[in-house]
């Protein structure tokens, strides 16, 4: 019998594995689609406090948000890396006293963190001329589907047994144990039971655990687009809208800019594609503040993630919480839903969660993820990569050197083998197949890697020949 069967593989769902197994516990994750295949790999992509919360006040979370940036920055340095955020002011913004009091407050939440301080900077190109006064603050960027490879890969070490395409069917509890039957019919027992299943939770509390909840959630669609890079972008960008919002713009891959986000009410799980309404917003978005507008032309991708929030009664989806939720069943063999949680705290939300069913002390917090154990800042670490295999070349070393860190030894030394397209090659490929899960062509070009932003249906089927091979 497991100790512990966890539903979904998403961030919550892979940090709550790793924790686990990691106390010795028996764990078994199971994931309808591939890992990270929703709303983890829909992210902005940032390591954040989130400076915007502060203004509905929470004030715990931006605190524990702003610890856990640390904590991840240590933990992952080669996936995970600072970023200038700089937040520009004109007639009719958020007042500088007011940038400046929440900057203040920021820095103060963060005392004992590692970046620098906020401060006043000068304004340049790619805003408009005009644009003078701004502020500038730091946070981190990450990649947000191999960050929940990297739990997988951790919790994998600890010998929990990770299960892509594996559809949970129905579980009930029987006596001190939940038996489980997932959509092949194989029947599994566990002690415990976790419901990560992100936008899905209460559909599988309801549907298929035959269990009511007590929390709720509200879905909220996130959109994002995909632009060139901004001329002689550097840092992100903060942009403040006349509807109170803030949209980012993110310098992005080699040489592209991703604009997000939105926030949209939608009732279905599944409705996860970002509209031609929410296109034509973020492009005037960023075009209230910038030099050279953007046009539907210029953009090369865009995509969405559904955000299950924690419903705490506020009238807005901007408003909602970006807190978590665990509600607790343990009449009989315990039962954890996870209602809400961000990319930044899914560590701490993971070790609350194996906190509450009771597994022992926690350990992560000091813990390196597969590939962050570099021995020297990243910087270093890259030039010892390009001078031990000069033939990768500046931008595949950069790229192989973020995704695997200490691992691509490991990868390389399967050998590279033919050239697929983007940078990629099939031993590559084979590698993410064999140890990542990988199992189709968008597993491997937008989650493992972000190589289909670059490439088209050619390289897609080379990759789809490599992965039958």
């Amino acid at each position: 019998m497991l100790d512990l069967l966890v539903i979904g593989g998403g961030i919550n769902g892979t940090a709550i594995a790793r924790d686990a197994a990691g106390r010795g516990r028996s764990v078994l994750l199971v994931e309808a689609d591939d890992l990270a295949s929703h709303t983890s790999s829909a992210s902005t992509k940032l390591i954040h406090g989130g400076l915007r919360y502060l203004e509905t006040f929470d004030l715990r979370l931006v605190r524990e948000a702003l610890v856990e940036r640390d904590v991840m920055l240590r933990a992952a340095p080669h996936l995970i890396y600072p970023l200038r955020f700089v937040l520009p002011q004109a007639p009719g913004t958020r007042p500088g006293w007011m940038i400046r009091a929440g900057l203040l407050l920021y820095d103060t939440l963060a005392w004992g963190t590692a970046l620098p301080r906020a401060a006043r900077v000068d304004l340049g190109p790619p805003l408009k001329s005009g644009l003078t006064r701004g502020h500038a603050y730091s946070d981190a960027w990450v990649d947000d589907a191999r960050l929940v490879i990297l739990y997988a890969l951790d919790a994998a070490q600890h010998k929990a047994e990770i299960r892509t395409r594996s559809r949970l069917a129905s579980a009930v509890r029987e006596g001190d144990a939940w038996t489980a039957t997932l959509a092949n019919g194989e029947q599994v027992r566990a002690r415990a039971l976790v419901n990560a299943a992100g936008p899905w939770v209460e559909d599988v509390l309801r549907a298929r655990l035959r269990r009511n909840a007590g929390s709720h959630v509200r879905l909220v669609r996130g959109s994002h687009i995909v632009v060139p890079r901004l001329p002689g972008q550097t840092d992100a960008y903060l942009l403040q809208q006349p509807d109170g919002r803030i949209v980012f713009a993110i310098p992005y891959e080699r040489d592209l800019t991703l604009i997000g986000t939105t926030d949209t009410p939608v009732d279905d799980p599944a409705d996860a594609t970002a509209s031609d309404a929410e296109v034509a917003y973020l492009l005037a978005a960023a075009n209230r503040w910038l030099a050279r507008p953007l046009s539907h032309a210029d953009v090369r991708h865009r995509f969405a993630g559904i955000r299950a929030l924690h419903d705490d009664g506020r009238s807005t989806a901007q408003t909602v919480t970006r807190d978590y939720r665990l509600e607790l069943d343990d009449e009989g063999a315990p039962l954890l839903s996870v209602f809400g949680g961000k990319i930044t705290t899914a560590r701490a939300l993971a070790e609350a969660a194996v906190d509450r069913l009771g597994w022992g002390k926690g350990w992560t917090r000091s813990a390196i993820l597969p590939g962050g154990d570099l021995g020297m800042p990243f910087d270093a670490f890259l030039q010892q990569v390009r001078t031990r295999w000069p033939a990768l070349g500046e931008a595949r070393s950069l790229r192989m050197a973020r995704a695997y860190g200490s691992r691509l030894a490991a990868v390389i030394g399967r050998g590279l083998g033919e050239e697929l397209g983007g940078g990629l090659t099939a031993g590559e490929v084979r590698y993410l197949r064999d140890h990542e899960w990988a199992r189709t062509p968008d597993d491997v070009l937008w989650r493992r890697t972000k190589i289909g932003l670059h490439t088209g249906a050619d390289t897609a089927a080379r990759v789809a020949a490599v992965l039958e091979g």
